[in-house]
């Protein structure tokens, strides 16, 4: 375990999600791993959250997190969106990537302008750790219809 540790803490990250202006990982992320906090059978959540919302890599939790998205068809607190991979292995780029899969409320009347998901613990806000931010670019709506946010993949990249 404390090997892995230390090659988690020596990873370089990058988010890489595509038709998305901007999306970050969570600073306090890698030292969530590294120290068990989340592992990969945690379960895992995704949020709305409105343009009210300011972005902080240095958010930590979920009790962070400002200004949810509400409306019909949107549960408080997200949707459940557990990795399809969990730390595998790119040999041909030299990366390690977790895959997040797609998210959507359906029959559903929202607007949003992020997605932050996190991992879900099953206690208060304070305790659920962040994992990353989508940022749409401008505001988001379905009205009576499915809200989807697509897949997203992290990438750790190695020197």
């Amino acid at each position: 375990m404390h090997s892995l540790r230390l090659l988690l803490a020596a990873l370089a990250f990058a988010l890489g999600i595509p038709a998305q202006a901007a999306s970050i990982v969570y600073d306090s992320f890698l030292h969530d791993v590294a120290v068990g906090t989340i592992t990969s059978g945690t379960t895992y959540k995704c949020m709305l959250l409105t343009s009210s919302y300011t972005p902080a890599r240095t958010h930590s939790r979920r009790s962070d997190l400002t200004n949810e998205a509400s409306g019909t068809g949107y549960t408080a607190a997200g949707a459940t969106a557990n990795p399809t991979s969990w730390f595998t292995t790119d040999t041909t780029n030299h990366r390690t990537q977790v895959v997040y899969p797609s998210v959507s409320w359906t029959t559903s009347t929202i607007t949003a302008r992020y997605l932050a998901c996190y991992a879900a613990l099953g206690g208060a806000a304070s305790a659920d750790p962040l994992v990353y931010l989508n940022d749409f670019g401008s505001d988001v709506s379905s009205t009576a219809g499915t809200f989807t946010v697509n897949s997203s993949t992290i990438n750790f990249n190695t020197p």
